[in-house]
């Protein structure tokens, strides 16, 4: 999304100058891809990643496009890193008003029988526990400030779908939903908006890994006949990052081009 696309009868919608964006997981996929979207929208942004090298290469992409960007180490399964990083996120941009929960992973494959404790701890940890610990100090941030906010966190169709062998991934993507419905209702009196969105198939490095058969089938199931692309990510993070979405709270936001809705 350029700018010359935001313009807009009787001013210009999705303009994020002056906001503050977080993004957990921002150095690569569908965090990357968002981040784009923000930086083109006048966001500022940081990143925060355990990967350093990543890390580095996600700034030199998205610094030309005109905003502030940094990047902070981060392991968003451990409290204290995540305390560490947004102090730091905080104390060098002075404030966070977005927050994108996006980090996480598909967590071991398996039939449930045949996960350990350690296997099922370590998706529970990744996908919903990093996001708990986010929102944490995202929330008691915005709170101290009295200020409004975005709280995003990236759910997945599977969510909604039967997974077999990634029970733990769509029991995981299950609890954020139910997470996000809980804390819009925890803190919509303070005008702090929370949103799931539920990507369905999207074309990233590791996806196209895939077999063809496997992206073939997901074509075919898509109503539309599209599978999604990482652009596809930049719109609805502008939007549920601008003041336009305010009155949307609570809510899982499917973009998988009709993926859930078609019967085969």
């Amino acid at each position: 999304m350029s700018r010359s696309t935001m313009d807009h009868i009787g001013g210009t919608v999705f303009d994020l100058s002056g906001k503050v964006a977080l993004v957990t997981g921002g150095n690569g996929g569908l965090g990357l891809a968002m981040s784009k979207g923000l930086a083109k929208a006048g966001a500022d942004i940081a990143i925060w990643g355990r990967n350093a090298d990543k890390n580095a290469a996600a700034v030199a992409v998205l610094s030309p496009l005109g905003t502030k960007v940094t990047a902070f180490e981060c392991d968003v399964t451990d409290s204290d890193s995540v305390r560490a990083a947004f102090e730091n996120t905080v104390e060098h941009f002075g404030q966070v008003d977005v927050c994108f929960a996006n980090a996480g992973g598909s967590g071991p494959s398996g039939m449930l029988h045949e996960l350990s404790d350690e296997a099922w701890d370590s998706v529970v940890d990744l996908n919903l526990n990093s996001v708990v610990k986010t929102f944490r100090a995202m929330t008691g941030h915005l709170l101290s400030r009295k200020a409004p906010g975005k709280l995003i966190v990236t759910s997945s169709v599977a969510s909604m779908m039967g997974t077999p062998r990634a029970a733990g991934y769509a029991t995981t993507k299950a609890a954020v939903n139910g997470l996000v419905r809980s804390l819009a209702v925890e803190l919509g009196r303070a005008d702090i908006q929370v949103n799931a969105i539920l990507p369905g198939y999207i074309e990233t490095e590791m996806s196209l890994d895939t077999p063809q058969a496997f992206q073939d089938a997901c074509r075919r199931r898509s109503a539309s006949g599209k599978i999604g692309t990482l652009e596809d990510m930049e719109g609805i993070a502008v939007f549920l990052a601008s003041d336009e979405s305010h009155l949307m709270t609570g809510q899982t936001l499917v973009l998988d081009g009709g993926h859930t809705i078609h019967p085969m």
